[in-house]
């Protein structure tokens, strides 16, 4: 068995790559109104639209939302199955951050937090939505005819 004598570091003025911002502010309600809507009427089918947006058991949010919270914040210390939301969708996209400011976001506005990530993976999925054509050539069947005498 191998003894690991040195812990990996951060190595000064390394940055990573492809790293990038979220696409909209966390109160950039006004980028798309019909998800803030959405998030105003029906906050529960916000949260399962965008979890089954990123591929997620579409109900996974109802286990939260059942047990402790609400609209504007959180009866946990932190979100526990928002938080995983959140983070998975960070790693997805390379998006800044990390566990702590996630859950900070989390905690103190819950239903913006949900927004800016459903916004993110709609805004995300337009930018990849590339529209692919080839072009073909038809051929029409070339036809002898005797010329006229």
């Amino acid at each position: 068995m191998a003894v690991v004598s040195m812990q990996p570091q951060v190595l000064p003025g390394r940055t990573l790559i492809g790293v990038s911002d979220w696409t909209t502010g966390l109160y950039d309600c006004s980028e798309d109104c019909g998800i803030c809507c959405c998030a105003l009427l029906c906050f529960p089918c916000l949260t399962c639209r965008t979890v089954k947006d990123m591929g997620e058991c579409t109900c996974l949010p109802l286990l939260e939302l059942c047990c402790c919270m609400g609209y504007i914040g959180c009866g946990a210390p932190c979100p526990p199955i928002s938080l995983a939301v959140r983070a998975t969708l960070r790693e997805k996209y390379k998006i800044k951050g990390s566990i702590c400011t996630d859950c900070a976001t989390l905690c103190c506005c819950y239903s913006c937090a949900w927004c800016q990530m459903a916004r993110e993976i709609k805004n995300r999925k337009r930018s990849y939505n590339l529209v692919t054509a080839q072009a073909t050539a038809a051929t029409a069947p070339i036809m002898m005819v005797p010329a006229p005498m």
